[in-house]
């Protein structure tokens, strides 16, 4: 099972463009309040790629390699839902694979689809994701595909925070994930850069080793 990033140079340029367009902010002093209520020294919004070109094709790009290297063996590529969506399409148009995506829950009217698009059983598929964090949301996903007996051959995400939750939650579902950029990268970066010190480095790694107690 894979749990690794595609390349570190590749890694610290895209994590070098989130920060640049702000899709990536660091506010240790300021922290930020998730949806799970973990108080949040980073907030990333990989959406914003989406309004910068360049930015977009180079997320686009890399995927593209990404999958022809782990995955050549990929029938369509499925995103999940709702930021993997669009980023998923445009990939999957740069692979010309069919494209699928997977909603957190099966529609409560109409045809009550979970996955949307032609899923065909026994296709090879890989999942993109925008963001890992726990992994909870995109492993839900993961188990939507099984379940309509699709063979899922692994996850791949442009920014993983590298919780260590998230690496045991995908080895316990002996799913790989392969991602663009990550969290570590990202800090050695944004030192190198000068938007943060060495300080204020510690104190973002040590959030990221427990982010449920950080900041209480």
């Amino acid at each position: 099972m894979l749990y690794e990033c595609f390349d570190k140079k590749l890694g610290l340029e895209i994590a070098s463009q989130l920060l640049r367009i702000q899709a990536i902010k660091l506010q240790p002093n300021e922290p930020f309040t998730w949806a799970s209520g973990w108080k949040s020294p980073i907030y990333c919004d990989n959406r914003l790629s989406l309004s910068f070109p360049e930015v977009r094709k180079q997320i686009k790009d890399s995927f593209a390699h990404l999958i022809r290297h782990y995955y050549p063996d990929a029938e369509a590529i499925a995103g999940v839902a709702t930021a993997g969506i669009p980023q998923g399409a445009l990939v999957a148009e740069a692979l010309n694979l069919p494209f699928i995506y997977v909603r957190s829950s099966a529609k409560a009217h109409g045809l009550s689809n979970q996955i949307e698009g032609k899923a065909i059983k026994g296709q090879k598929v890989v999942v993109l994701e925008d963001l890992v964090s726990s992994g909870g949301s995109s492993l839900a996903a993961v188990k939507a595909l099984k379940a309509s007996e699709i063979d899922v051959l692994g996850m791949t995400a442009i920014f993983n925070y590298g919780f260590p939750i998230a690496q045991q939650n995908f080895s316990n579902d002996k799913v790989s994930l392969v991602y663009l950029s990550e969290y570590t990268l990202l800090i050695e970066l944004a030192v190198a850069q000068g938007y943060i010190n060495e300080a204020v480095a510690i104190t973002l790694n040590k959030w990221r080793e427990a982010p449920q107690d950080w900041g209480l």
